[in-house]
């Protein structure tokens, strides 16, 4: 039977692009294809619709056009290693277009897909068809959620504790027999009441997790512990019912079970600790604000905020939505926007944003950005973006997982068939399958990645470095070739009065006034930088008049009964001024722009501008080219000008005059020399293609124009030594994702033999197993001890 299947498609310019995709998609056999230019939609006819589509989209592909995607976030429940992350994605990646990825640690799947194709109804579908629950992931209250969480883990609290009890007499029992001391023997009936609470109520989210997965025709770790746990009761209780002469094994089955819900506890609490450094950024952002309405203040939700609405900040109150200040002065502690802990001074004109802590004065605040828009919004996007994918080291640990539990029932059988036939003990065979199939662990397979992934985003979002994904935080290790802008990322982005000079003869305080008078009026950036080294001289502006702009040129004006001119060397000479050659060719050999002010024929003031260096700059790539980073400076302004600042900031290799497509060349030039890992830092819009084509990119932006949407890392607090440590968090977190990895395989490489040869004790191997996630989880917490450099020299 034909089906009909209608998806967008990207890249189409004009009528004549849908005409030629129509008829490349009719070549295909089986297809029946009509492209519509309009509407930017193709519409075909497959008989299978799994089998075809795939094609039919590389088609599309093939042909130069794009079938335009979306993504959707699905919260799951019922996940509990990393084959049930094996499943889930298996499942979502076999339906036509979709790309998915599972997280255990969010417990989402981030879903990629041609809309048309499929749509969010039927991923749900195929995700409870394959014995797990979802929904679509919307972000929750933090306090509800906390409230949701805790009232969770109290659940499990208290059924851990009533199993913990029951199982008490068993432990007794274990331990007076391990010491000849019978005293503490249970009847046999007794016995079989106590494990069958534990096993039937106590382990019932096992079973329940264990029959969905079956039903899946899958098999996950729920199977594993009930298998070994119910094989253990029911071997016992057909033993205790018919007299048999042979041990039971209740004592097994009840502290195996107690033993692994005592470690799901654990490590819920690990992993919410792991996702204390996202909940913090979710406080952050104040519930009411204060908004005027009517003349009046009242308190609002910030979810009522419009843009444009005028709302205030009391001292002590969090900013509730960006907006610009219309009144007031104050210090604000933008720490959670840039790691940045000094306070940050604020007046009319500026900006402010949500989240950010008001200290001293009342501010009266315009939204300017609201709801979804806001700076915070979106560093916490990127967050859980980046929380929610995968680091490429993960894949081994998923390639291992696909066949773990199948392996492991696969040894248990052979262990209980090869050691029966060999000593003909049925009991002591049985125990030994038991412990194999009790300590095999995919939990901590599937935990090591995702949880050092989750703690090193979060602190680095703490710290003002914004990583978009695992991938991004993996690969910055490696760079060792870093390619930096000059404009606005080695420098301020805005020229500055780098010195001034004077003729003896003149007080400089009032020849200040004078250019402060001249430029107040002056958009330009060069005025503006005069005006502000004037300010900062304390200089107050002169009285002026007969103002007069002459463009490309300066401005000119009367004071006293004398005319003044203030601009261009070129400008001097024309109105007949002499110039001091010896000075002006000095400074301009360093880079700088030359301002002269003229009164009564001759030149009173120099004034050297240019785009001043950051200050952190050279102590930023001493610190990189000393970890074997070897730095290029890649500058599309002229030779002279781009090594004035090179030679500041302590960088040897310069390439100048290059345009932003030339310096997507140099980028691919540079990544071709002998496979080097290239990094670019920019300012996430100008070299956008240059960004777009490294290994791993860096923005550097603060405030409003964070380029969120550019690079694989954001630096938001505006500083290069930011670079240097998002460098370090990357080495970090990947050597604790290597330690977790490692613990995760050599503990089943290890516990598995011992299991199998008898040497291992099952509830020994209920305990090594249950620990074992949780030391996975716990190794990723000591990442916290990570601490951005507060020092610098």
């Amino acid at each position: 039977m034909s089906q009909i299947v209608s998806f967008p498609v990207e890249g189409m310019s004009c009528a004549s692009c849908a005409a030629r995709l129509e008829k490349v998609l009719n070549r295909q056999p089986g297809v029946q294809a009509s492209v519509n230019f309009a509407t930017e939609r193709a519409q075909v006819t497959v008989q299978n619709v799994a089998e075809q589509l795939p094609g039919v989209l590389d088609t599309v592909r093939q042909a130069g056009f794009t079938p335009q995607s979306t993504s959707v976030d699905l919260a799951l429940t019922g996940l509990t290693c990393a084959s049930c992350v094996n499943r889930v994605e298996k499942v979502l990646n076999a339906l036509p277009s979709v790309q998915a990825s599972v997280n255990l640690a969010t417990e989402r799947a981030h879903v990629c897909f041609v809309p048309g194709v499929v749509d969010a109804p039927s991923l749900i579908a195929s995700v409870e068809k394959a014995g797990f629950g979802a929904s679509l992931y919307t972000p929750q209250d933090p306090d509800e959620q906390n409230r949701q969480n805790q009232a969770e883990w109290r659940s499990e609290w208290w059924n851990f504790l009533l199993s913990a009890l029951v199982s008490l007499p068993f432990l007794a029992q274990m331990l007076g027999m391990m010491v000849g001391v019978h005293t503490f023997m249970l009847p046999w009936w007794g016995q079989l009441g106590l494990a069958a609470l534990v096993q039937f109520w106590c382990g019932r989210a096992l079973y329940g997790g264990a029959i969905h997965a079956l039903r899946a025709g899958a098999a996950n770790m729920d199977v594993l512990v009930v298998m070994g746990t119910g094989i253990a009761f029911a071997f016992s209780a057909v033993v205790a019912a018919m007299g048999l002469d042979q041990p039971v094994y209740f004592e097994t089955s009840a502290l195996v079970i107690t033993l692994v819900l005592l470690g799901r506890l654990l490590e819920a609490r690990a992993k919410a600790r792991a996702r204390a450094g996202m909940q913090s950024l979710m406080h952050l952002q104040p519930r009411t604000a204060h908004v005027e309405q009517n003349g009046q203040w009242v308190d609002l939700p910030v979810e009522q905020i419009a843009p444009g609405a005028v709302f205030m900040v009391r001292p002590g109150e969090s900013v509730a939505v960006d907006g610009t200040v219309l009144e007031g002065r104050s210090d604000l502690n933008e720490s959670m926007l840039t790691g940045e802990s000094l306070p940050v001074a604020k007046t009319t004109g500026e900006p402010v944003f949500a989240g950010t802590l008001n200290q001293t004065g009342v501010l009266r605040v315009q939204a300017t950005n609201v709801g979804a828009r806001t700076v915070l919004a979106g560093i916490v996007r990127m967050v859980e973006q980046a929380q929610g994918s995968k680091a490429s080291v993960q894949r081994l640990a998923d390639r291992v997982a696909a066949v773990f539990v199948p392996a492991v029932l696969g040894l248990a059988g052979l262990t209980f068939g090869v050691g029966w036939a060999y000593s003909g003990n049925l009991g002591v065979s049985l125990v030994n399958a038991i412990s194999v199939l009790v300590i095999a662990c995919p939990c901590s397979l599937g935990l090591a990645t995702p949880t050092a992934i989750m703690v090193g985003t979060g602190l680095g979002a703490q710290a003002g470095i914004l990583f978009r994904n695992a991938d991004a935080l993996e690969q910055a290790r490696k760079m060792d070739i870093l390619v930096t802008d000059k404009t606005g990322t080695l420098t301020m982005g805005r020229p500055g009065v780098i010195q001034a000079d004077f003729p003896p003869t003149v007080d400089q305080k009032s020849v200040l006034g004078l250019a402060y008078a001249l430029e107040q009026s002056s958009e330009h950036p060069l005025a503006r930088a005069v005006v502000a080294y004037a300010r900062v001289q304390g200089a107050e502006p002169a009285a002026i008049t007969a103002f007069k702009a002459i463009p490309g040129w300066g401005v000119q004006a009367r004071m006293g009964g004398d005319d003044v001119f203030m601009g261009s060397l070129a400008f001097m000479q024309q109105i007949g001024c002499q110039i001091d050659r010896t000075l002006t060719d000095g400074w301009q050999a360093r880079g700088q722009t030359i301002v002269a002010l003229a009164r009564a024929g001759a030149v009173v003031a120099y004034f050297g501008l240019a785009d001043q260096v950051r200050p952190e700059a050279q102590l930023a790539m001493r610190a990189l080219q000393s970890e074997g980073v070897r730095v290029v400076m890649l500058s599309g302004d002229n030779e002279r000008a781009a090594q004035a600042v090179a030679r500041q900031v302590g960088i040897d290799e310069v390439i100048a005059g290059v345009l932003p497509d030339g310096k997507a060349t140099q980028i691919a030039r540079l990544r071709g020399q002998h496979e080097h890992c290239v990094g670019m830092v920019g300012d996430g819009i100008n070299d956008a293609p240059a960004l777009a084509l490294a290994d791993v990119s860096f923005a550097i932006g603060a405030g409003a124009d964070i380029a969120l949407e550019t690079a694989d890392v954001v630096l938001v607090r505006s500083q290069l030594t930011a670079l240097v440590d998002a460098l370090s968090l990357s080495r970090a977190t990947v050597a604790k994702i290597r330690q977790n990895l490692f613990f995760a395989f050599i503990y089943n490489i290890l516990g598995l033999p011992l299991a199998a040869f008898g040497l291992l004790d099952p509830v020994l191997a209920g305990a090594a197993m249950a620990m074992s996630s949780v030391s996975v989880v716990s190794n990723s917490l000591l990442l916290n001890r990570w601490k951005p450099r507060k020092v610098w020299s």
